[in-house]
């Protein structure tokens, strides 16, 4: 057959959106009208009356106070135009006007801030931007009355406290005295207002002497915040620069379970790439560390490789917040970085973030109060998401997608916040072209002369076998093979079939549910092989449960497809390495092995450079930015996952295709990774980025770059 695609070329960034309107508007100068073509009702209905109150023409600052408490913003009937969507609350309207009025820098007064301090979806986070700008245009005396008013309130619970406290401990502002603080964390028992009560004593003249002893702690991460302070620190030293990045969302060494997913692999390789590089005498990498862990180990600090420090920054979960969560341990993670970075024998020149959530906001807050300067890498997520579910108005959102637009409005306002902390704004060649970046981040548009901000180009490191490489990939593969009553492994019998392998974090978005019906639905089922990696092996968040959920109901009353189906919990990134590679080689018995990721969106894929570097065959999808270095019917194979049926269509022309022309495509991709994707290349980049060697410099622009594939 002759190999052609047949896929429509990826859609254009330029596609009309109230989202990119609204900001287009917005950042220069005017704001925005909604057009309310959407019918009432709709999402996008919905949608307009939000952008419009946060990116609109009105310069008030916030709503009247009504005299209502605080906590009674919550809720109420919609005050927006008759005929908009009936889930239009109040705290939506007013979260809305609170972020539009931080992004214009508009003075509110501290006592006005602090009414509004539980308003709405995630509005404490407009509020905490706001409140150093506040203090600062009314002086520190009236912040300070006005916490204290708040504070002393008779009617104040625990969690109520906890906000007012953090945000008196971040500005250095003391409303209460240490006796004072200490009787709040003892009567009002929220653990929330405890520990923000326990921080603050930290910060005032004698208050660490009335902290409980750490043998009242209820837990290690208690323990770690009742304590004075730390075992000292033997490293990081030496001559050279001091440089920090972030891994906030999953754990470094887990990829594919929970949150984690292929950043970690990619900064793990990326700190210790740096830290072996002339100038640099260390690279911290941060990571949180939730109670479980805590329990298991409560180091805050230690040494992954020669030169590159894992910080661990405690976090009051049982395990890992994701973005959605991040929001509730913003003022936590703000302060365990300043303390913790702040301990160390030498302070980071940079620190470098790269998600717009809460966590990144909270390290580029305490990197600002070191003295630190900011790297933030921009992508436009969610941007891309909502500006294209909004585009097209359909009638009535379906269950979720409203708070799921909340979430992302939300996320989105931070990104902006980081952009406007950074020193440095960079983006990721792949990604997203310099225009769509600058199309959802159009406050970028000046950089560099008008081309936006530099694309560096993100790489993976460099496979090496290891002396027992033979029979470790043998013994994954038999593994593999060792039985089909096995949820996590297939029949020796189906050895010699065709086999599609996947890896990734079990998530709606990745789509491992999609494809196992797709698989089933082309009648694959019943001639190849499919195995899954991914997942925790023993605690399941609830992503993973329903995606779980999701891949046993599209397997009920279909045996053939059960038995020829494996899902794997997560595996060390060597050991998915080294299956790849086995996979691939004719000695283990493996006739075809393709790798595929049926993402409804991949924004660069890691995962996928890694399979290609193995040498597989690779097919990823056609939305996001995978085509930047696999060219369809090239180096691999350009997936339409947007459908169960389309999917299909594109699992049987992988399969069907000759195995010459399948030969060809593995060969090229595997020279696109190793020749233009590599770690060394991006830890150059960035080390250039960061200024690192140009001391006393700082700059929100560095030289705009192009992508090498792309050219």
């Amino acid at each position: 057959m002759s190999f052609h695609s047949e896929l429509p070329a990826p859609s254009s960034p330029r596609a009309r959106s109230p989202l990119v309107d609204a900001r287009a508007a917005f950042y220069a100068g005017h704001g925005w009208k909604g057009v309310h073509t959407g019918l009432e009702g709709s999402e996008p209905a919905y949608a307009e009356r939000l952008l419009e109150a946060e990116y609109g023409h009105s310069t008030a600052a916030l709503p009247p106070n009504t005299g209502r408490r605080p906590d009674e913003t919550e809720a109420g009937a919609d005050p927006g135009p008759a005929g908009s969507a009936a889930w239009l609350s109040r705290s939506d309207h007013l979260t809305a006007t609170l972020r539009r009025a931080c992004r214009l820098a508009l003075p509110v007064a501290p006592e006005d801030l602090l009414a509004h301090r539980n308003a709405g979806i995630r509005g404490g986070a407009a509020v905490a931007e706001m409140w150093l700008g506040s203090v600062h245009h009314y002086g520190s005396r009236r912040a300070e009355s006005a916490l204290r008013e708040l504070l002393t309130r008779s009617d104040l619970d625990g969690p109520s406290m906890a906000l007012p406290l953090d945000l008196a401990t971040a500005s250095a502002l003391r409303p209460l005295s240490a006796i004072e603080t200490a009787e709040f964390a003892a009567d009002r028992g929220s653990r929330a207002g405890r520990h923000a009560a326990w921080r603050h004593l930290h910060a005032l003249p004698d208050g660490a002497a009335l902290l409980p002893g750490p043998d009242s702690a209820a837990d290690a991460y208690e323990r770690l915040l009742l304590a004075p302070s730390y075992p000292p620190i033997a490293s990081p030293a030496g001559e050279g620069a001091v440089v920090a990045q972030a891994m906030l969302l999953g754990d470094l060494d887990t990829p594919g379970q929970g949150v984690s997913g292929g950043l970690g692999v990619l900064v793990a390789g990326l700190g210790d790439r740096m830290a072996g590089l002339d100038g640099i005498a260390s690279v911290i990498t941060v990571v949180l560390a939730g109670r479980d862990a805590l329990n298991d180990d409560a180091r805050t600090m230690y040494e992954r490789a020669p030169g590159h420090w894992i910080v661990r920054l405690p976090v009051d979960a049982a395990g890992l917040p994701d973005s959605s969560q991040m929001h509730l341990h913003r003022p936590a993670l703000a302060w365990w970085a300043e303390r913790l970075l702040g301990a160390l024998p030498r302070r980071p020149q940079v620190v470098h973030v790269r998600h717009a959530d809460d966590g990144s906001l909270a390290l580029a807050e305490a990197a600002e109060r070191l003295g630190s300067r900011v790297v933030f890498t921009a992508v436009p997520d969610p941007h891309r998401r909502v500006a294209g579910r909004l585009a097209t108005p359909h009638t009535g959102p379906r269950p979720g997608e409203l708070g799921q637009l909340r979430g992302d409005l939300h996320r989105i306002f931070v990104g902006d916040r980081l952009v406007e902390r950074a020193d440095t704004v960079i983006g990721v060649a792949g990604r997203c072209s310099a225009d769509e970046l600058v199309l959802h981040f159009p406050q970028l548009a000046e950089m560099n002369g008008g081309s936006g901000p530099a694309a560096l180009v993100e790489g993976i490191t460099p496979y090496l076998p290891g002396r027992d490489e033979e029979r470790r990939g043998e013994d994954l593969v038999s593994g593999l093979f060792a039985g089909s009553d096995r949820e996590d492994s297939l029949g020796p019998e189906d050895r010699n079939l065709p086999l599609f392998l996947c890896v990734g974090r079990m998530h709606a978005d990745k789509q491992q549910d999609m494809l196992v019906r797709a698989w089933i639905a082309s009648g694959l089922c019943t001639r190849s092989t499919l195995v899954l990696v991914g997942g925790s092996p023993a605690v399941e968040n609830e992503y993973e449960r329903d995606m779980r959920r999701r891949i046993r109901a599209a397997l009920a009353g279909r045996p053939t497809a059960a038995s020829r189906l494996a899902v794997l919990p997560a595996l060390p990134n060597r050991a998915v390495r080294c299956l790849q590679h086995a996979l691939v080689d004719p000695n283990h018995g493996v006739p075809v092995a393709w790798y595929v990721c049926p993402s409804a969106e991949e924004e660069f894929g890691l995962a996928l450079l890694e399979a290609m570097e193995a040498g597989m065959p690779t097919a990823g999808p056609r939305q996001g930015g995978v085509f930047q270095y696999l060219h369809d019917g090239v180096g691999g194979v350009l997936l339409d996952t947007s459908s169960e049926e389309a999917l299909s269509r594109g699992l049987l022309r992988m399969i069907t295709l000759p195995a010459a022309d399948r030969r060809r495509l593995a060969a090229v991709g595997r020279n696109v990774v190793t020749s233009r994707y590599s770690v060394a290349a991006t830890a150059d980049a960035l080390i250039d980025a960061y200024g690192v060697r140009r001391r006393g410099r700082r700059s929100r622009a560095v030289p705009s770059g192009r992508d090498p594939v792309a050219s």
